[in-house]
């Protein structure tokens, strides 16, 4: 072990022993008599000594406000991640109070798990969240505080989409009634409303302003001065207002006004939200319960936000409210600027000098934001720079860093970034800055130039094709030219960025042809991928046996084992009969000898399906098919490479069902049909999850949006032509009006800066190679012209010489003279997980294959109705125990005017109980109804017994469903108490088990290392002595108790590392072995098959 010593941190302590403490982490052997400050934490020494200068001043600031001007590559995720890591091991804060935002749930993940690595033994709560579910959690926690319901869902773009179209006919719509189709119509509302709340206004301030317009401008009309609102976009050149265009004008404004207001009305009635509510409900509770505001103020000592520079307006009003400054109003937060309040401001309106004028703020305010103005894409318009520059404004007092040094890429394509950006001034950040104000002198001066810390000389170039194929043709040769001469690069080093999804197709298909190993990390799709395809039809098929397209799709299923030309033969005969395609084939059962077993097969499942559809749901009917069918085992046996894409469709298809079930009541397959087939109206396509860095390795395909925060050591950026790249600008098609908009808000040309900054983004994502790619032959009769950008980057000249002739489309399409490699492709390589539970722990124990196919190939398998049952008694419990926590801690007043204590007994009812049960019910996977309702039943017995039994005398409970995430042996594990009770002499830890009641003696220890780890976990993670472990059995209302000793305690630590040390070994090997012959665990002969270790 580190020897530890009480006297401070000492730098030449760790400058000195770097090379020993750096052993230790990989051998602790080595860590013997090394004598380090008390309770340091390796891992934070480690990175502190490696950070530059300006990184770990930003690390170590404290005492007020900082902002962080991070360039691409300049470790800004290492700075928030070391600062938190600092700010705990400093014992200025402790993990709960530190609370970090970040702008996509990809990049709150990246840093958890970074802190993951830095924060001691591990933590039980880390806010380290995006807006919207930090905001989720404060609502689910006080909501009720401004009269939500605390059963709130949230709607997702669909079913916001889903919601208006059902209610359209609430609208009253004159100006915006739509003619044709309602897709477009919809979504156009919803996005205006969703720019109101990102400005922080709501439906009341929306009528007001509608309101205020007719009477201001009928006195604007009368030659009145100063109208605070009034129709000024409509003025002719002599500034004259028509009054009848005007009218039209007010009424517009007005239908859209209350068009939002029925909007958030239809909300509140089905008890929703959407995400924009999300924050703005947070902004109003913080602003109306000023107890509640101060009790998050107290509790975060450190607010940390990441990509500052893409936080709306609403979002950055709750940043303020949180850390204090609570000196701009919600309406108006220009102070003293002489600008118009009505309208949003410019740059050009706001005088030199004035961007640093002091306004109040909170002094000391702990608040740290991180940004990059040339690095926004996602923001309004293109305001890159308007919270930054409100910030510079709210927090005078701020400290400024500027990290520079880039740790991904060579100077060469630096430089080739930094001059190319340099076209959006002068709205850059570094360049207002250091126009703003006289006083800031040369050593302060903002330079955003990146210094390589590499030596390495890039390589920048252009490919040239003669055409879209050739184009592809060329990208392909040249990964592969790039791999055989680069020993040491993986298939994970190679990215091609398209600006749009629908560019990546060519690329995809030719990939397929090289056979090479790749992926398209496309965020959404999911319906049009085959195998999802092959579902659907398989469901409408059930739904309707008529529908030969679903037919036709269904009888090319390669599981059915249909030739094309049987297929061919089976649709002449449908045509020459009038028949539908189901009809020839049930017909050709009896005739045809050739095909006639084949359409037995597949004519008894359907009707075997069919008899289901009437009982079960559509899951149900889906995990059905692909095991009797045989399919599922089919899509098991591809290739390696394949397996897991296929998976991963698969299960988020699964999960859309599981969904859709949990809205329906019914759940059937004609009501999910008649859903999905409302979501494609919308134009939704599918969410598909994405993990860029999850194994095996493979070349990606992705846009670049998608790319921002990612790095590669060769970057392709493909089909480089005008109106691609750059696209088009397209407005919103409700645009919110001037007066309501709060942000500063650039002059000239927003969206081709905006696409600047994009192509910016792109640039910066190569670490060694940058290639760009442009033909002028893309189809059609018009030649395409190289990007503007490769002009204004000097990659090409402006009078390129472009051919002439008429641009010949014959083999267009045809990608089949796509190079084909044969690279003796190696065998996939899977990365082991990041952090471990007790369940992988345990599944890998009981059977190495059953791990692999659950936990690494992650292939869906039916649920179990006994899992329905014990998750229907876990949630029930968790909402009543949080009943018995509330009640706990509401007060009452008694004659006198003090406060006194609720009883948690006579608040809480065997109604409520019952009621909690029935809410949470989960009616899935029982054989049929006559068991489904004896399991109902026996649950309500059980509860009435358990309410019985405690009534009165509740446990005092602490936690429930308490999240942790503990460290053994440098591994990290985490896990879920189901719920923790104080006791006079600790606290108890209790895990509910709805399977037979067992006797201590009878309990395998692999069985008590559940409980053990909790109470490791309680010991040095939540730091409260666990004085009982409790197995709570609720079919016979029983306990199990027991305290594992230190001896218990040290087997299952080499229990946990033991398995996870054989388990990084198999996923090294590619070796999965079952545990038995034959395995008793998963099956051979089960609908999944054997699967080979790959």
């Amino acid at each position: 072990m580190v020897s530890a010593r009480p006297t401070g941190g000492n730098e030449k302590v760790i400058k000195k022993n770097v090379f020993k403490i750096v052993s230790c982490i990989k051998y602790p052997s080595f860590c013997s008599g090394l004598l380090l400050p008390y309770q340091t934490n390796i891992a934070i020494l480690i990175y502190m000594y490696n950070l530059n200068k300006q990184q770990k001043q930003a690390v170590e600031h404290t005492g007020s406000p900082l902002l962080i001007i991070a360039g691409a590559g300049t470790g800004k995720t290492t700075v928030i991640t070391q600062k938190i890591g600092w700010l705990v091991e400093q014992g200025l804060a402790k993990a709960d109070e530190i609370l970090a935002l970040t702008f996509t749930e990809k990049a709150a993940g990246e840093m958890a798990e970074r802190a993951d690595m830095l924060l001691p033994y591990g933590y039980f709560d880390l806010w380290i969240m995006t807006f919207h579910s930090f905001a989720e959690k404060i609502l689910q926690q006080h909501g009720l505080d401004i009269g939500l319901p605390t059963n709130f869902k949230i709607l997702n773009e669909f079913q916001q989409w889903a919601l208006v179209k059902k209610n359209l006919d609430r609208f009253n719509l004159d100006y915006y009634r739509p003619l044709g189709n309602q897709t477009k119509f919809i979504s156009a509302l919803l996005q205006h409303f969703s720019r109101a709340k990102d400005e922080d206004i709501n439906p009341a301030q929306y009528l007001e302003y509608a309101g205020s317009l007719r009477e201001n401008t009928d006195n604007m009309l009368s030659g009145a001065k100063n109208i605070k609102y009034s129709i000024l976009n409509i003025a002719d050149e002599h500034g004259k207002v028509d009054k009848a265009v005007a009218e039209q004008e007010i009424a517009r404004i007005n239908e859209v006004a209350n068009a939002y207001h029925v909007y958030q009305q239809l909300l509140l009635d089905n008890s929703a939200l959407d995400f924009g509510d999300l924050i703005n409900y947070t902004l109003r509770l913080f602003r109306e319960r000023p107890l509640i505001l101060a009790k998050f103020q107290k509790q975060f000592k450190y607010v940390l936000v990441d990509e500052f520079q893409d936080t709306n307006w609403a979002q950055y009003e709750l940043i303020k409210l949180l850390t204090g400054c609570n000196n701009v109003s919600a309406k108006n937060s220009y102070g003293d600027l002489k600008i118009n309040p009505h309208h949003s401001p410019t740059l050009s309106s706001i005088k030199e000098g004035e961007l640093g004028k002091i306004i109040s703020a909170t002094p000391g305010a702990n608040l740290t934001v991180v940004g990059d103005d040339d690095q926004s894409i996602f923001r309004f318009r293109g305001a890159s720079m308007s919270n930054i520059l409100q910030f510079k404004r709210d927090y005078p007092q701020a400290q400024e860093i500027v990290l520079t040094q880039n740790y991904r890429s060579t100077q060469n394509i630096l430089n080739t970034a930094y001059e190319f950006i340099k076209l959006n001034n002068p709205n850059r950040l570094e360049y207002q800055l250091n126009k703003d104000g006289e006083e800031r002198d040369a050593n302060k001066k903002v330079d955003k130039r990146l210094q390589a810390q590499t030596k390495d000389a890039g390589i920048i170039e252009v490919i040239q094709g003669k055409n879209l194929p050739d184009e592809v043709n060329k990208i392909i040769a040249k990964i592969v030219e790039l791999k055989i001469k680069d020993k040491e690069a993986s298939w994970n080093d190679f990215a091609i960025l398209v600006r749009a999804n629908a560019s990546a197709k060519e690329f995809s298909n030719a990939l397929e042809i090289a056979g090479l190993p790749y992926v398209f990390l496309a965020s959404r799709g999911l319906y049009s991928r085959p195998v999802i395809m092959d579902l659907i039809a398989y469901l409408n098929l059930l739904d309707n046996y008529h529908e030969s397209t679903a037919c036709y799709r269904v009888l090319n299923i390669p599981v059915f084992k249909f030739s094309h030309e049987e297929i061919i033969g089976f649709l002449n005969l449908a045509k020459k009969k009038a028949w539908s395609l189901y009809e020839t084939i049930q017909y050709l059962a009896s005739f045809s000898q050739e095909s006639g077993e084949k359409i037995k097969i597949l004519l008894n499942l359907v009707n075997k399906h069919t008899v289901l559809v009437k009982v079960k749901k559509a899951s149900e009917i889906i995990f059905a098919f692909l095991g009797d069918s045989g399919y599922l085992k089919y899509l098991s046996a591809q290739e390696p490479l394949k397996i897991k894409e296929t998976m991963r469709e698969l299960n988020a298809f699964l999960k859309r069902t599981k969904e859709f079930e949990a809205e329906d009541e019914i759940g059937s397959v004609k009501n999910f049909l008649s859903a999905l087939a409302l979501e494609l109206e919308s134009g939704e396509e599918g969410a598909l999850a994405q993990d860029p860095e999850a194994g095996p390795e493979m070349i990606k395909i992705l846009t670049v949006h998608a790319a921002k925060g990612l790095e590669f050591k060769y970057v392709f950026i493909v089909n480089m032509v005008e109106l691609r790249f750059p696209t088009t600008e397209r407005s919103d098609p409700i645009e919110l009006p001037d007066a309501l908009v709060k942000e500063i808000l650039p002059e000239g040309d927003s969206h081709l800066e905006e696409e600047r900054r994009l192509f910016y983004v792109a640039m910066t994502r190569a670490k060694q190679g940058l290639y760009f790619s442009w033909a002028p032959d893309y189809g059609g009769t018009r030649k395409k012209k190289p990007s503007r950008f490769l002009v204004e980057a000097n990659l090409v000249t402006d009078n390129i010489q472009r051919p002439t002739a008429k641009v010949e489309t014959q083999n267009f399409a045809s990608l089949q003279n796509a190079p084909k490699f044969n690279l003796n492709l190696p065998k996939p390589i899977y990365e082991p997980p990041k952090f471990y539970s007790y369940t992988q722990l345990q599944s890998y124990d009981k059977c190495p294959h059953q791990y692999f196919i659950d936990h690494v190939l992650k292939i869906p398998k039916p649920g179990k109705h006994f899992f329905s049952f014990g998750q229907s008694m876990h949630l029930t419990l968790q909402k009543f125990f949080g009943a018995v926590i509330q009640s706990r801690q509401a007060t009452q007043t008694d004659l006198f005017g003090n406060s006194v204590f609720a009883n948690a007994a006579s608040a809480v009812s065997l109604e409520q109980l019952l009621r909690f049960y029935e809410e949470s019910w989960i009616d899935d996977w029982y054989e049929d109804k006559k068991q489904k309702e004896e399991y109902y039943k026996k649950g309500k017995k059980i509860l009435k017994e358990l309410f019985a039994k405690y009534n009165g005398h509740w446990p005092k409970v602490i936690g429930l469903e308490q999240g942790f995430k503990l460290r053994i042996g440098g591994h990290l594990l985490y896990g879920k108490i189901d719920r923790v009770d104080e006791l006079e002499s600790g606290i108890q830890i209790v895990d509910y088990k709805t399977g037979q009641v067992k006797d201590e003696d009878k309990i395998t220890n692999d069985q008590k290392y559940q409980l053990l780890l909790y109470q490791l976990a309680a010991a040095e993670v939540l730091r409260k002595k666990p004085a009982n472990l409790q197995f709570y059995y609720l079919e016979k209302n029983s306990e199990l108790n027991f305290l594992g000793s230190q001896g218990d305690i040290a087997k299952m630590q080499d229990w946990v590392i033991t398995t996870i040390k054989k388990i990084k070994d198999s996923i090294k090997r590619n070796y999965f072995p079952h545990s038995s012959d034959p395995c008793r665990y998963c099956g051979k002969n089960s609908e999944i098959g054997e699967i080979s270790s790959l």
